[in-house]
């Protein structure tokens, strides 16, 4: 075996539809979710023009196309919200309105295929000329739905017509073929998702193709004609394999490196494995912020020079976070590698979350970490991809929480709930989590499997959590008792039914400084505890002003938990420099009240190393 290949794990998602969430802090929101959010895009979808604009490409209705040419999309990531939603409820009224949708786009889908209704109802003799133009990023995010309506009710509609237009650019596009580089990645992560539904092999074989023509000089359209862009703004500006450090826009960067990672799990070719280690560790390591936001500037929604961070012009896209978690979520299936699912946990908690009100009505494109005042979130947007995004990751969060391997199963995030598993021998394995994660460190796991059996339980160390307690079966386990690797505890033994789990992580509250190449930081200092980042609000300190204020890191911090204020928060005292009191909430939670001030990273009265984030 050589050392690339030493490397892959190549674990099992597993399915959302086995893990049944009920936890205080996700139910609720989840619960926002369905009966605000997803009716409130389906609502904006509808009054903005983009539902419509399928019945006038089918010659249903008269009328122009309404919006941006990139709007089908929108469509598309409400439908596959409205899927993962109904996977935990089959709601009537939702299925109904869906089924709706769907047989537009299928009215709207052209004989040979071919489906985007920009181009069908203004430019149809203009279609595959300008790689800008989001074509294939609007089948992408059509495929996704469809396997997740599929997936969700069994109904083939839609999955076939993603069926036919893949076939239609499988026609078109390969070896041999026409060239093409997608100006905005998706398709090739869309593809493999096809792929593992369909199991038809031409599916990933065409996202590799996509792939290998990045690079190249085949790049056509808008981007490549502006000089202050260019191929590296869409990522076009080397061979995918020869990738060193990540460019251009954020979003689309991260769908490509997330393809790559699904294109060597599906393929097991390893040519791309070195690459995705080089641009992780350029990404996490010099260019994300400590909410995990990514991409700085708002000139090109992406990434400048190395620690480039600064805190109230940070642009850090809502969507952008949530493509780190995808990206994340399968390096940590390819490579088995707790740090990776630490990144998807400080999105899930922070920078993703961020992108929405308690209510679940209003939403934020950008997310700095500092405010005067003037930041809030919005009802909808021109551009309104955050909002969509965020209606299919939330309730999609079920899928991150496990995966499955070889010889067991894994447990990735924590929280309150239930799942199944079917591992090795065709073992059965119920796991129930018990706890009040993310304002408590304690996680309870009843392991049940249908029989007595061995097989491998791994626990994530979170990279925040400083020490931890473990028991098996109410006995303490110490040292070689539980094996660590990748960041996981390792539980290989013989498991019966009613055995239990307890794992007891620490969670004092973190001073966090950031590098000294970050100028925007220096002499600041942000807090953490546990998972969630906390920022100071002015609703909750309306004696300090802006940034005239400075936190002592040595004055202790004293925790409450308020479930009166914010949904249920953990509020954090602690002084500043004056020795008045200053309170601080989690950042995901800000913008929620009266409008004023915000900063997460805070000045220091006197420079203490504790560590480096």
């Amino acid at each position: 075996m050589t050392p690339i290949e030493s490397q892959i794990m190549k674990w099992q998602s597993v399915p959302f539809t086995k893990v049944n969430i009920d936890d205080a802090f996700w139910r609720p929101r989840l619960e926002v979710l369905k009966h605000v959010t997803i009716k409130t895009c389906i609502a904006q979808c509808k009054e903005t023009g983009r539902i419509s604009n399928f019945a006038k490409a089918a010659g249903l209705m008269d009328g122009e196309f309404e919006g941006i040419y990139f709007n089908d999309s929108d469509v598309y990531k409400v439908l596959e919200g409205a899927a993962y939603l109904l996977m935990s409820n089959r709601d009537p009224e939702l299925e109904s309105e869906t089924d709706r949708m769907i047989e537009l786009i299928a009215a709207a889908q052209e004989p040979d295929g071919y489906l985007c209704t920009y181009y069908t109802l203004v430019a149809p003799e203009s279609k595959w000329t300008d790689m800008e133009k989001h074509e294939m990023y609007n089948g992408g995010h059509l495929i996704e739905a469809a396997v997740a309506y599929f997936e969700a009710t069994g109904k083939r509609k839609l999955l076939d017509v993603a069926c036919r237009m893949a076939d239609h650019y499988d026609r078109l596009f390969g070896p041999g073929k026409r060239h093409w580089v997608e100006g905005h990645e998706e398709i090739e992560l869309a593809l493999v998702k096809l792929y593992r539904v369909t199991r038809e092999e031409r599916y990933w074989k065409l996202a590799l193709w996509l792939l290998e023509e990045r690079g190249h000089g085949h790049g056509k359209g808008e981007i490549w004609d502006k000089e202050e862009w260019g191929p590296a703004y869409c990522q076009d500006d080397v061979p995918v394999r020869d990738i060193e450090r990540v460019t251009g826009h954020a979003v689309r960067a991260m769908y490509l490196y997330s393809a790559m990672a699904d294109v060597v799990h599906a393929s097991g070719d390893l040519a791309y494995v070195d690459a995705l280690h080089r641009v992780w560790a350029h990404t996490v390591e010099r260019n994300m912020y400590v909410t995990g936001g990514i991409g700085p500037s708002r000139d090109n929604e992406g990434f400048t020079t190395d620690y480039d961070l600064p805190n109230e012009t940070a642009y850090c896209e809502t969507c952008a976070a949530i493509a780190m978690a995808f990206w994340n979520h399968r390096m940590n299936l390819l490579f088995g590698d707790a740090k990776y699912a630490d990144v998807v946990e400080r999105e899930m908690y922070n920078g993703a979350l961020a992108g929405i009100s308690l209510s679940g009505d209003k939403f934020f494109y950008v997310n700095p970490l500092a405010s005067k005042g003037g930041h809030h979130r919005v009802e909808w947007f021109g551009t309104s991809c955050c909002p969509t995004n965020l209606v299919r990751f939330l309730p999609s969060i079920g899928q991150y929480a496990y995966a499955r391997t070889d010889d067991g199963l894994v447990v990735n995030q924590f929280m309150n709930g239930e799942a199944e598993f079917e591992i090795g021998n065709g073992l059965n394995v119920k796991l129930k989590q018990t706890t009040y994660y993310p304002w408590d460190g304690k996680i309870e796991l009843a392991v049940n499997p249908e029989r007595t059996g061995k097989f491998a339980v791994r626990l994530r160390v979170p990279g925040w959590c400083r020490g931890y307690k473990l028991e098996v079966c109410g006995a303490p386990l110490f040292g070689a008792e539980a094996l660590t690797d990748r960041g996981y505890l390792i539980l290989d033994r013989q498991w019966s039914p009613g055995d239990s789990i307890v794992l007891q992580l620490d969670m004092p509250v973190e001073v966090v400084r950031a590098r000294a190449e970050v100028e925007a930081n220096r002499g600041r200092l942000a807090i953490q505890r546990g998972p969630v980042v906390y920022c100071m609000e002015q609703a909750d300190n309306p004696e300090l002003n802006d940034d005239a204020f400075a936190l002592s890191p040595r004055d202790p911090f004293h925790i409450c938990y308020r479930p009166d204020l914010l949904g249920g928060v953990t509020l954090m005292t602690g002084k500043e420099e004056n020795g008045k009191p200053c309170v601080l909430i989690p950042y995901y939670a800000w913008d929620n009240r009266e409008k004023g001030f915000m900063q997460v990273w805070i000045r220091e009265v006197e420079n203490q190393l504790l560590y480096l984030y």
